[in-house]
């Protein structure tokens, strides 16, 4: 009869099945790693693909009477026209576009022009004069106004593309299920017409 001792020593110099074992320690963490190789790289796919569709459509939206084929106003055509650029990329997405138009490259994104800085501290204050870019009679810290402007305006497209990740896994490391894009580019509109000046106001 074979000791409890004996089996012990026997068992413990058995390496047959050993592999098994090791890559069923080494699979969850394979795992993870590949899966989220291939979220990240789906990710950084749709970003390249979205901001191609979003510079297309601007591009094509710098005419007077951009021809989109769609139906409703044109900033709702150029909602319509990216999405439908991303549809069989992406079937469950939730899009926020955003369109600001500005009078030249210098004002994208900052305050509107001082003309008159009375006390001189390179900052607006009650009785300062400025430029009224956006033409609704109050100084902004942004010069833009919502939508594509008219000729000659520059306009800066943003969009923000939410959508669930196509793996579950990431849930299992800590990051959300549902992940954000954002992209932007910023186009002038052709020359079609005078540019409307911006009035100064104080």
């Amino acid at each position: 009869m074979i000791s409890a001792r004996h089996r012990l020593c026997r068992l413990g110099g058995d390496d047959r099945g050993v592999s098994a074992v090791e890559f069923g320690i080494l699979s969850i963490p394979l795992c993870i790693c590949l899966f989220g190789l291939l979220d990240l790289g789906y990710t950084m796919y749709v970003r390249s693909v979205l901001q191609g569709a979003l510079n297309d459509v601007a591009r094509q939206a710098t005419v007077e009477t951009p021809g989109f084929g769609g139906t409703g106003t044109v900033d709702q055509q150029i909602d319509a026209a990216i999405k439908a650029r991303m549809a069989k990329l992406v079937s469950n997405g939730t899009y926020t576009i955003t369109k600001s138009s500005y009078y030249d490259f210098n004002a994208v994104g900052k305050p509107e022009k001082l003309i008159t800085d009375v006390n001189g501290n390179g900052k607006y204050d009650p009785g300062d004069c400025w430029q009224d870019d956006n033409g609704n009679g109050v100084y902004d810290t942004d010069a833009g106004k919502s939508g594509i402007g008219g000729a000659d305006d520059v306009v800066l497209y943003s969009v923000t593309l939410a959508m669930p990740r196509i793996l579950p896994m990431a849930t299992l490391i800590g990051l959300p299920a549902t992940q954000t894009i954002n992209v932007k580019t910023t186009v002038r509109n052709q020359p079609f017409a005078n540019q409307a000046s911006p009035a100064v106001a104080c």
